[in-house]
Order: C-alpha cells, then structure tokens, then sequence
C-alpha cells in the first residue's frame, strides 16, 4: 500500500472511530412509503419524495401510456446529446420553464441540472469581489459551496437571527456593491422555517439581493405548492427563488425563478449551466407532465403537514428532543454513534432512519432525521415516537 492509500486508510479509520463512516446501500421502492432492502420491508423516513409521487403507479402508468412511435424520441428519449447550449435544450425545456414562470409570476425560469448545479452556479456567476453575501449559518452545503466558489466577502449570521441580518446590513450597506441575502425557507436538517416576508422587508430597506432555496417546500408549501414564499406571501419580493424537481416532484433537476436580465447572465456565466450535458427528454417530459397535478394537491399538502405534526407531537410526549414545524422532524441524540446505533435499532423494527451526524450538523447535534411523505399512512407511525424513546433509553 502506497503513503497515499496509507492516508486515506487512516483518515478512513478515524471516520470510524468517531462514528461518522457512510455506506451506500442499494434500496427497490415498493410503494404506500415503503422500500425494500436485503429482502427486508421498511417503511421508509428517510427520503423526500414528499407528495409520494415518485412510487405512485397510477401515475407512471399514465405517464408512459402517452408514448407511441411518433413521440418517444421526443419526449421519452433517455439522452440529450450535448449542453443546453450546444444542441441539449430540446422544445419540452421551454415549454416548462414557461410554464414556471407563468406560475412564478416571473419573467423568465431557468432549469439547471440539479439543486446541488443551481447552488454552485449562481453565486459565482452573480457574486462579484466588490458584493457581500449574508447567509444563515444552517445553509446547505451547495449553498456554501457556491459562497467559497463566488468572489464575494461572505458572512454567516446565526441561524434565524434577522436583528443580526438588520445590523449587518445597516453596517455594510454602504461598503459593497450588491448585498446577497441567502437563506432556505424549509431548513434539511432542523425541519424549521425562515421568515421569508421579513428577509424581503430587510431586503427592500436596505436594497439588497434576496436569494431564496425552496428545496424542501417546493411541492409542500402554498396554495399551489409554490412554496413557502407563496404561503407568507412575498413571492414577487424573492429576486432569486430557487426550487428543486427531486423531492416533492419525483423528477429530476432544479430552477430558478428570476428577471430576464438575470436570465441573460445566468445563461452566459453560470459554468454548471454552460459546462453539463443537458437533462434526458424523458426526465423534462415527466415534470411538464406533473406540474399541473402538483400544483392541484392542496388535499396531499394539507394531510402531508398534519401527519408531521402528529409526529412531532408524539416525540415530544414522549421526552424526546425535536424541532421545526414542516414534513422533515429531526430527533436529536447528540452523540453521532449513539445516533447510528439508534437508527440500527430502529431499522431492527421496521423503520428506515437514518443517522444524520457532522458535517453535516454540527458537533453534538447528531440526529435521526424523519422525512415524512404523503404516502405514509399515520397509523403506521402512531408506535414510532415511543419506540424512539425506549431505543434512544438503552443506548
């Protein structure tokens, strides 16, 4: 073994010791929010196919029941061939970023590859060294990507803490050409919510860039699933609504919702837009094909969050640490290997949870993360909370 396989062997060895290794482990979706893995039933809570369309059969049927001869490579082709900029963009990308900026009210969308491709894009492409970038200190790790990728000054306030985000920009409104607010609405990993009508009141004060990630409450949240912009109502008040396909969508990539000068620029410098082999006609055609339904599950959305909420209620009666107000609940253990042995246990019984530890949290905070899905049924759950508590007791 040469000193480089040596390095990554002790690196590795530390992982382990400190209860942090992670393992890929292959999983068949059944349906009604179960998966199957190693010929053992789960009931999964650790995914965010939050409306349960992605196992729907219903619908997938409906879906390739619409191919014939004279459309298959059109719409259900399994390649692009190129970038969006070379000959990638097939018509089914403006059909839908059309569609979306209708929805949005905006003057143009723009579909990237995926959430992770819009979060390292942006910013470079919109940050300059001359502008700040103010972002809550729980942003996703492709949001922070994105900052370090940027030319910008950054500054991470504490997390939710908006009289911090007021002084800061009262402090430095005069010291930088454009001032960038960054912030999720639905945080992944505490579940809780931004207050997305204040950041664009702190925005307009003080002529700053809101730039919003709706990763998690695209689909969720608003009358229409627009998102939790829509819910508070400031949509038209977000300069940079970003949302993603892959969750509630059960589809592929991600979008932003902007101006058409903003547009322009994206498409001219965002290098994980211009530098990426475009998405395969069939994964564009699946979300022209679920937008109109997604935006109509306002039945799904409302049982989604109640569901949650029962859930959130339970572990608290039952001693147990948790947070947020949305579809993801997280139950906090501290220890990260007491937090694996915990979701070991759990998947011992039936549930699929997963041990969330650094760096992804940070030290101390380590969790199971529950993902709640339109598809799970409440009474499957209803043992769940004191099942946690007697887990987490023996640990």
């Amino acid at each position: 073994m040469n000193r480089f396989e040596l390095r990554l062997r002790k690196e590795q060895q530390r992982r382990q010791d400190e209860g942090l290794t992670r393992c890929i482990t292959p999983i068949q979706t059944t349906g009604a929010g179960k998966i199957v893995s190693d010929r053992h039933q789960f009931l999964n809570l650790a995914g965010n196919d939050y409306l349960g369309l992605g196992s729907n059969q219903r619908l997938i049927t409906e879906f390739y029941q619409g191919m014939n001869p004279e459309n298959s490579l059109e719409l259900y082709g399994m390649g692009s061939g190129a970038s969006r900029l070379m000959t990638g963009s097939h018509s089914g990308y403006q059909e839908l970023e059309n569609n979306l900026a209708a929805l949005y009210t905006t003057e143009k969308a723009l579909v990237f590859n995926s959430g992770y491709h819009i979060n390292i894009g942006l910013l470079p492409a919109l940050a300059g060294k001359n502008d700040l970038i103010l972002a809550d200190k729980l942003c996703h790790a492709s949001l922070l990507e994105g900052m370090q990728l940027s030319r910008a000054k950054v500054i991470r306030y504490p997390h939710l803490d908006y009289g911090c985000v007021d002084g800061l920009l009262n402090k430095y409104q005069h010291n930088y050409t454009t001032i960038f607010i960054v912030s999720e609405s639905i945080f992944s990993m505490d579940g809780d919510l931004a207050d997305v009508a204040l950041l664009a009141r702190l925005k307009e004060q003080y002529s700053a860039v809101l730039y919003l990630d709706e990763a998690h409450a695209v689909g969720v949240r608003g009358k229409r699933g627009l998102g939790l912009a829509e819910e508070q109502g400031v949509v038209d008040k977000v300069d940079l609504l970003v949302g993603t396909f892959g969750k509630a969508w059960a589809g592929h990539g991600a979008f932003i919702a902007c101006t058409e000068i903003v547009h322009e620029h994206l498409v001219n410098s965002a290098r994980s837009l211009i530098f990426t082999t475009a998405l395969p006609r069939v994964s564009v055609h699946w979300l022209n094909f679920i937008l109109p339904k997604v935006t109509a599950m306002a039945k799904e959305r409302k049982q989604l969050l109640h569901t949650a909420s029962q859930l959130r209620k339970g572990l608290a009666e039952n001693g147990l640490i948790t947070a947020g107000d949305s579809q993801i609940v997280p139950v906090i253990i501290g220890n990260a290997g007491q937090a694996v042995s915990a979701a070991e246990l759990l998947r011992q019984n039936g549930f699929w949870i997963n041990a969330v530890r650094p760096p992804t949290v940070p030290q101390g905070t380590s969790r199971l993360r529950l993902s709640v899905t339109a598809d799970l049924a409440p009474e499957l759950l209803a043992p769940l909370p004191q099942l946690i508590a007697e887990t987490a007791a023996v640990l």
